[in-house]
């Protein structure tokens, strides 16, 4: 196989550079070598005048890996170029295609590529927009996951992609293990007869400490006196204090016992085994299987094949059904059977009626947290406005922003809404709450007549005659004004038109950062552009900073169990640069509220609870670790990206729980069959899950004794010598 692979490599395509700018003609070379100074002077995939293109073909088909974006290491290049182009390989790359290879159809395989993001008009593609440029005339079929209606909006606006879905993994509950279930156990026995059992007092708080759960679940007895939670200090504690806690804490590990997670990948195409389909359903169901609609959705399941079907007739040029892009917990087989054109809503009638009312009720609920800890409304609130939680919940994110602004939509005869309608303050139960309004890129570019009407009701607000203390948006904007300020009714920032992320992300998987101050100022930098009816992404610093200055929660939905806090790196990047931005503009400690809005349960639940719950259900949890390293490849991705996650998480929010690294250590590192698997079917991904546990030492945020360091040094050189092709022979 390792003879094989270097052949491949060697027969790769390669373009010289007089041919690329023969395809691209004076004006596009013009504008790369502007970007990227020389055709051939990048270093990426170039030898002299010739770009590589990595890729096998077998027969008359190609199998290509997309070039990265940029440089690696250098991702703050690309932050303030805003007429930024694909670097001349990547060009190279869908240029050879369409020229040399002259291929009839492209299929993009798994969500998602570049392509599409690269810049140009956001709407819809010109002439001079780099997606229309690359792709040309390519028919483009996409391979997308079902429950990602947002993104594949933009595959289908500006990549002409017809969209191929597929399902995503089956479901599994999260149990516990290793001490947590040690723990279940010592508190169920416990209980049985506290007095008789009272020597197992020590014994159980030992284990609540060695496992961390006293930080998911805080006696709070004991900090209110001031006393720590030491198992030495356990006779201090009250039988009739101990016992409710520990009740409490059993409540918990049930919770942690009955989350989902996605039991490793999906293979297109192939159906779901008797196993996997009663994982689909009693994630769905529960327990309790209502046969009519269980047999319904059992009958989509079984219709998976279709991914593979639909690909196949979709190269033969043949018609694709549309269906809706959702998710199935939430949607149920509205959003089956998979392997369909997939498509989003009527951004027309956002927020429905329903989203509109779960949006209130959670917003409620949060100021009612928020009153509560701090004894005062908050001025200014943070909502996360994505455009993937806002379709597939029909808008519930809008919904929590009307009912802290104290609004209702106003709907025509057709159902269309026309305007968000301020209620008057008589009908509210709190003061009008001021909004810093966060467009992710998809939000921005999607939803135009939603910006514009929440555009419309700020500057309502903002004039409204009402008292400075009930309406916490004039008292802002008149700040604002007294300063000069223009447009001081701005509320909704992003990033610049037609670009799209905050780069935190760029900055953390390079390492390229000193402090989290740099990732929130990155952030800050990235999402100071303003959108309304006048605004088209200009820069308006004096609102953002006030709006940070006042911010004293930030709120997100997370729409499904596959895409959590843990699992890709745009929470941290974003949720998580925005919390830092505002903490450095403040001074403290600003709160952050999430709500799983695909379950049942939408308690608002703190970042670092929810933090703390993933990690155990997830990244530490053995079903996890091992449904994800039997993957092979991808799966040992999946976690290498996990650990990335940690580290960004701990550079915005700082979180450094140190169980979760000695137990992500103890699982991918320090069990050799384990590390032995991960090394064998993805070497970099391994290198990477090693290399981020030393990168947390460095940084501060763990403290391992020097015989863990050591192993962890030795582990990385072995996995960096390999993939440099030097065999490590361990006597």
């Amino acid at each position: 196989m390792e003879q094989r692979r270097w052949e491949f490599i060697g027969d790769s395509a390669r373009v010289n550079v007089r041919t690329l700018e023969k395809w691209l003609g004076y004006l596009l070379t013009s504008r790369i070598e502007k970007q990227w100074k020389s055709l051939t002077g990048t270093g990426i995939k170039t030898s002299g005048d010739e770009f590589s293109l990595g890729g096998v073909q077998l027969g008359n088909v190609w199998i290509g890996v997309q070039p990265p974006l940029g440089i690696p290491g250098d991702p703050m290049r690309l932050m303030f170029e805003r007429d930024l182009t694909p670097h001349p390989q990547y060009a190279a790359f869908y240029k050879w295609l369409q020229h040399e290879f002259q291929a009839d159809v492209v299929v993009h395989f798994g969500m998602h590529g570049t392509v599409e993001w690269l810049p140009g008009s956001p709407l819809g593609n010109t002439g001079y927009s780099w997606p229309d440029i690359l792709l040309g005339d390519l028919p483009n079929l996409y391979i997308y996951a079902a429950n990602n209606p947002s993104e594949s909006i933009l595959a289908k606006r500006r990549g002409y992609g017809v969209l191929i879905s597929h399902n995503v993994p089956p479901y599994g509950r999260a149990g516990l293990y290793k001490e947590l279930v040690a723990l279940r156990e010592l508190i169920s026995e416990y209980r049985e007869d506290p007095d008789k059992n009272y020597v197992l007092k020590e014994g159980i708080c030992k284990k609540i400490v060695d496992s961390g759960v006293n930080a998911d679940c805080p006696f709070e007895d004991a900090k209110q006196l001031g006393i720590p939670f030491t198992p030495e200090n356990a006779q201090m504690f009250s039988h009739g204090a101990f016992n409710r806690y520990l009740m409490q804490l059993y409540e918990y590990l049930q919770v942690l016992e009955n989350r989902l997670f996605s039991a490793g990948l999906h293979t297109l195409g192939e159906l779901p085994n008797p196993e996997q389909m009663d994982s689909y359903l009693q994630a769905y169901f529960g327990e309790e299987l209502p046969s009519e609609e269980a047999l319904q959705i059992r009958e989509l399941l079984m219709q998976t094949d279709d991914e593979l079907t639909n690909l196949l007739r979709g190269i033969n040029g043949e018609y694709i059904l549309p269906a809706p892009g959702g998710d199935l917990l939430r949607d149920g087989p509205g959003v089956l059977p998979t392997g369909r054109n997939i498509h989003a809503l009527d951004s027309y009638r956002m927020p429905s009626s329903g989203a509109y009312e779960r949006g209130r009720a959670i917003a409620l609920a949060i100021l009612a947290q928020h009153l509560k800890e701090n004894g005062q409304y908050p001025e200014t609130v943070a909502v996360m406005l994505w455009g993937l939680d806002a379709i597939k919940t029909r808008g519930e994110s809008l919904g929590i922003l009307l009912e802290l602004v104290g609004a209702e939509p106003v709907k025509e005869g057709t159902g269309r809404i026309v305007r968000y309608e301020l209620k008057p303050l008589s009908q509210l139960a709190h003061p009008r709450i001021d909004v810093l309004g966060n467009l992710s890129g998809i939000f921005r570019d999607s939803f135009v007549n939603i910006i514009e009407l929440l555009d419309d009701l700020f500057q309502r607000a903002t004039t409204a005659e009402e008292p400075e203390d009930q309406n916490f948006i004039r008292k802002h904007a008149l700040a604002l004004k007294a300063k000069g300020v223009e447009n001081p009714s701005a509320r909704l920032f992003s990033n610049p038109a037609g670009d799209f992320g905050s780069l935190v992300n760029d900055q953390v998987v390079a390492s390229n950062w000193e402090s989290g101050d740099e990732l929130g100022q990155t952030w800050r930098d990235r999402n100071v552009f303003s959108y309304g009816r006048l605004d088209k992404g200009q820069a308006r610093p004096e609102i953002l900073t006030q709006l940070l200055q006042t911010s004293d929660h930030i709120v997100q939905e997370i729409d499904s169990v596959e895409y959590g806090l843990t699992d890709i790196q745009e929470y941290y990047a974003n949720t998580g640069g925005l919390k830092r931005a505002a903490e450095k503009q403040r001074g403290k400690k600003v709160n952050t509220s999430f709500v799983e809005s695909f379950s049942k349960d939408t308690t608002p639940r703190k970042l670092e609870d929810l933090l703390r719950m993933e990690y155990r259900t997830k990244l530490l949890n053995p079903k996890w670790a091992l449904a994800m390293a039997d993957q092979g490849s991808g799966g040992a991705f999946e976690i290498s990206q996990r650990m990335t996650a940690l580290i960004g998480w701990g550079g915005t929010a700082d979180f450094t729980d140190s169980w979760v690294y000695d137990q992500a250590a103890d699982t991918y590192a320090f069990d050799s069959e384990m590390a032995q698997k991960l090394q064998d079917t993805n070497p970099e991904a391994f290198r990477n899950i090693v290399g981020r546990m030393l990168e947390a030492n460095g940084r501060g945020f763990w403290q391992p004794d020097e015989e863990k360091l050591e192993r962890l040094r030795e582990l990385y050189e072995r996995a960096d010598a390999e993939i440099e092709g030097v065999k490590v022979v361990v006597a």
